[in-house]
């Protein structure tokens, strides 16, 4: 209980001590996939809250919008210790509000927005001075672990008792993936997993020569299965998951 008193005396001198000096204060917020690039206007942003780590009251909420950024600097330029990868077009949200005092703020950001089943969140925390503005280099950064994995045909294509199981799997920020590219798929498992009775299947998927789809077709029994569509990147342990269920007549 005592302990608690000195905080709020503190808060409420601190108050006092910086309320003539209120002022306005702006933070740029950029998401950046795990090795890959920002999560922008193309994947339908990342939504991103700032708020009082303390008492929770919102302070700023919105959208990132903008480009991916720079492949080459992003990617593949070494990195300094005060080096940017942030180019002019890269995606952010920047939002300007007054404080009246030093705040403990939290940003969380949760994204991709498009495909949402892919929507991940990442939140940090820190002490922001009244006026202090978090907008040079990155600014402030947020990171979102995983892979998009979209199932192209919910209802899954059978014929000849055969299934087609055909999946989409992309970075973050919706960079493309396949053998040999920059993202490479022959360094990826890309796989779905089959349940039908208590039996499962370990299915590996193909690339079909479309970047970023692939696909395999099995032999299949009437019943109720689930359909597990996993893509997993060993070098970072990005994964991305799409669950589905379906019936064959």
């Amino acid at each position: 209980m005592q302990i608690k008193s000195i905080i709020v005396g503190l808060v409420s001198y601190l108050t006092m001590a910086f309320g003539a000096q209120a002022a306005d204060t702006t933070i740029t917020v950029r998401v950046l996939a795990k090795d890959a690039k920002f999560i922008g206007t193309s994947m339908d942003g990342a939504e991103v809250i700032i708020r009082d780590a303390e008492t929770r009251e919102i302070l700023a909420e919105g959208m990132t919008a903008g480009g991916t950024g720079d492949t080459g600097l992003i990617m593949k330029t070494p990195r300094t210790r005060y080096g940017s990868i942030t180019s002019e077009d890269a995606a952010q949200f920047t939002a300007t509000f007054d404080l009246h005092a030093p705040r403990l703020i939290e940003v969380s950001a949760r994204g991709p927005m498009n495909p949402n089943t892919s929507a991940v969140t990442a939140t940090s925390q820190q002490w922001v001075m009244p006026g202090k503005h978090i907008t040079e280099g990155d600014a402030w950064l947020l990171e979102l672990r995983g892979l998009v994995v979209e199932v192209l045909d919910l209802a899954p294509e059978i014929a000849a008792g055969e299934l087609k199981l055909h999946a989409k799997v992309r970075m973050l920020c919706g960079c493309p993936t396949e053998p040999g590219g920059l993202w490479d798929a022959d360094k990826m498992e890309i796989k779905a997993l089959l349940e039908n009775e208590g039996t499962v299947a370990e299915i590996p998927l193909m690339f079909t020569g479309e970047t970023s789809h692939f696909a395999a077709t099995v032999p299949v029994e009437k019943g109720t299965y689930k359909a597990t569509f996993y893509a997993y990147q060993p070098s970072t342990g990005n994964t991305g998951v799409y669950i589905s269920s379906f019936i064959v007549p």
